[in-house]
């Protein structure tokens, strides 16, 4: 049986990002309260990939940034 490696990373905001696709990491920043937010990217990204891949800035950046707060689309996501 395979172990899938999970990576945990980080950050001072919410990102989904092409470079992080299939990497498997559980990302956690502080939101704008001071309260932790942690998301599985891969399966924040799985969950939305038709709305991330329709955006702009995901086409123009390669990544899709939130500075204040988990997204609310992606709170309304249980697992997030």
């Amino acid at each position: 049986m395979a172990t899938i490696k999970t990576t945990t990373k980080t950050t001072n905001r919410f990102i989904i990002s092409k470079s992080l696709i299939g990497k498997n990491t559980i990302i956690t920043f502080k939101n704008n309260k001071g309260d932790d937010c942690t998301y599985n990217h891969d399966k924040v990204y799985n969950t939305l990939k038709d709305r991330f891949e329709a955006m702009a800035c995901f086409q123009k950046y390669k990544s899709y940034t939130n500075s204040n707060n988990l997204p609310k689309f992606v709170r309304e996501i249980e697992f997030a």
